[in-house]
């Protein structure tokens, strides 16, 4: 009886300390699968019919398909590594602008003098349609017209192209008409609707009667019209009287869309607009890049209203800023690399200033790598770089300066990282910060350090993750492979 009990004891000890060794080893390393970009496009353009049919809808409810960029530009065409290197050129004039953003609400709100007949100062946005990632298909008006309208959560406003043009860039679709639609309407200079803009005050100095607007961007961009009414409709499901910016005059860095589906915290964003219909909930899904929306890879999607908000979802609280009320502000507590916290990275470098709207760390839509305050980047490189040891280095590449040679393997052991907000954590699938970046088998740690106070969560660190934008709740909600 006792050497029964005896063996029984050893034996339970023997299967717990394997059971705490996998559990250690899993939360230390995460498996790559070695795909490298491939050598030529796989990217397909969006099927029209296929975009114009209704995933689901309800009162409460609206699920719709979003197509990547680099399926509707006139880079479609490109290779994949030439694709990948715009984006990564994008990317670099997207977080440019957010940050001239932040600095320029955080100090003051200045009026830029523009030519005659100009204005500037209306509304200040974050995006450079250039770097717009994700656009979805809708239409504008009655009769409606489709159009691509790009996503962006970095910015409040809803607006896009309208004959007639003064200066009109290139775009997929005809331009809008406003003549041609029987819902389009005006809105009055001086209104309440008019006055929720910035600055509510330029139809008067211009005498005109109808409520002006200006959304400019950090690159010199900017498109400028008559601020409107309109019905969008989302895959048969229609919302009527959205505060719409109509732009006569359109200049800079745009690409394809015809403007711009604000998705920011701002009143005017279209969440914001349609809180009574939808909740102030939506999240999007978004798949790999190169994903063409194939049977074995569904398409990014977007969810608007209840649906929208897993209940199991990983939940964080959103942070105000005072001084900008646009972006989704998270409190990021610290980074773990190998199941270990990375001592180099602590809560006071991603804390927000609510004094002077500095610092912070806000989630993106439109940023697609990661940027960190230097510090807490070299901190993270370098824990990461320990782990990684085993693996072959390569050269750097555009921005990344941690990168390996993976050519020939299949899979390869990786170390973990973690996010840690307050609320709970977030590990990331090792495809989501060591990513190809050539044909050849070279991956890169998809982080980068900023000299600025503000960090930001870019979308390939969001990849495969149902991220949910929860208005009413005040909270961003994270669930795994939930596209």
């Amino acid at each position: 009886m006792g050497r029964k009990v005896q063996n029984t004891l050893i034996f339970s000890a023997v299967l717990f300390l394997s059971l705490s060794s996998a559990a250690s080893s899993s939360s230390q390393y995460n498996t790559l699968v070695v795909n490298t970009l491939p050598s030529s496009p796989i990217l397909s353009s969006p099927d029209e019919s296929e975009s114009l049919t209704t995933v689901s809808e309800s009162t409460t409810s609206l699920s719709l398909h979003l197509s990547h960029v680099d399926a509707i530009s006139s880079f479609s065409d490109a290779t994949p590594s030439e694709l990948f290197n715009l984006r990564l050129k994008r990317d670099s004039l997207r977080v440019e602008s957010l940050t001239s953003l932040a600095a320029v609400r955080n100090v003051t709100r200045r009026r830029t003098p523009r030519a005659s007949g100009g204005f500037s100062g209306a509304v200040i946005s974050g995006l450079s349609q250039g770097s717009g990632e994700y656009f979805m298909r809708l239409g504008v008006g009655t009769p409606a017209t489709n159009m691509y309208m790009v996503l962006d959560t970095g910015s409040d406003v809803v607006w896009l192209q309208c004959a007639p043009c003064k200066v009109c860039y290139n775009q997929s679709d005809a331009i809008f008409d406003p003549s041609k639609s029987k819902t389009f309407a005006t809105v009055p200079c001086g209104s309440r609707l008019c006055r929720r803009l910035d600055d509510s005050t330029e139809c008067v100095r211009q005498r005109s009667k109808s409520c002006l607007y200006q959304v400019s961007y950090g690159d010199g961009s900017f498109t400028l019209g008559d601020l409107s009414t309109e019905t969008l409709t989302f895959k048969g499901a229609h919302v009527d009287h959205v505060a719409v910016g109509c732009g006569h005059d359109n200049e800079g860095l745009f690409v394809g869309a015809a403007g711009l589906l604000g998705l920011g915290r701002g009143g005017l964003s279209f969440p914001s607009q349609t809180k009574n219909r939808y909740n102030g909930k939506f999240s999007y899904c978004l798949v790999d890049r190169t994903s063409s929306g194939s049977a074995s890879k569904p398409p990014s999607t977007i969810v608007f209203g209840n649906d929208a908000v897993p209940k199991t979802s990983v939940f964080t609280p959103l942070l105000t800023n005072p001084k900008l009320d646009t972006f989704y502000y998270l409190q990021l507590l610290g980074i773990s690399v190998g199941g270990a916290r990375v001592r180099g990275v602590s809560e006071s470098q991603f804390k927000l200033d609510a004094a002077t709207g500095n610092g912070g760390v806000i989630i993106d839509s439109g940023t697609s790598v990661t940027r960190l305050t230097q510090p807490a980047y070299v901190a993270l490189r370098d824990a990461f770089r320990l782990g990684a040891k085993r693996l072959k280095r390569a050269p750097s590449y555009s921005l990344f300066d941690t990168c390996f040679d993976l050519s020939g393997m299949a899979t390869v052991k990786v170390p973990t990282v973690v996010f840690h907000f307050g609320g709970g954590e977030v590990s990331l699938p090792a495809s989501n910060y060591l990513i190809p970046v050539n044909t050849e088998g070279r991956f890169c740690f998809a982080f980068a350090g900023t000299m600025g106070s503000l960090s930001i969560i870019g979308n390939i660190q969001q990849q495969g993750f149902r991220v949910a934008y929860d208005l009413t709740g005040s909270r961003i909600g994270f669930l795994p492979r939930a596209c």
